[in-house]
């Protein structure tokens, strides 16, 4: 018995070892700021990071170099918060958990492809469009005095 307990033990923990590494960075702005937010933007969202071999042969693709299909950048997903001038405090990240099931694929295809689901996260703040008078709320702002 004691012997399942300690197996089941160095399971678990190569299986967080192992998925821990899966999520990478593309972007993070370490200094924060606070001052003229006027928002904050964030999403998920499953892409397709899939890749195929250099040299499709059969067999000899498990042995080159593989390019992605389809690049993931940060650009696409924090131009839906805003222009890039007033994006601040930017995350960008890619979880590829989800590619080590799927890597099934590229034994199927013996090396030639392998698909790729992978999630990706962004998060940022938005700054206002320009400086506000202080003593004004955001509604008066906005409203043309006639």
């Amino acid at each position: 018995m004691r012997q399942v307990h300690s197996t089941a033990s160095v399971f678990i923990l190569s299986m967080l070892l192992l998925l821990s590494g899966c999520t990478s960075t593309l972007v993070r702005d370490d200094v924060k700021r606070t001052a003229g937010l006027d928002g904050h933007c964030s999403g998920r969202e499953w892409v397709d990071d899939s890749s195929l071999a250099v040299l499709p042969v059969p067999v000899v693709a498990f042995f080159v170099p593989h390019f992605d299909l389809h690049k993931v950048a940060s650009e696409p997903y924090l131009s839906r918060c805003g222009a890039s001038t007033r994006v601040v405090n930017r995350e960008v990240s890619v979880n590829k958990t989800a590619c080590l099931p799927a890597g099934l694929t590229r034994i199927m295809t013996l090396g030639v492809w392998q698909w790729c689901p992978a999630h990706v996260a962004w998060s940022a703040d938005v700054l206002a469009d320009g400086p506000r008078p202080t003593g004004l709320q955001a509604d008066d702002v906005s409203k043309p005095k006639l």
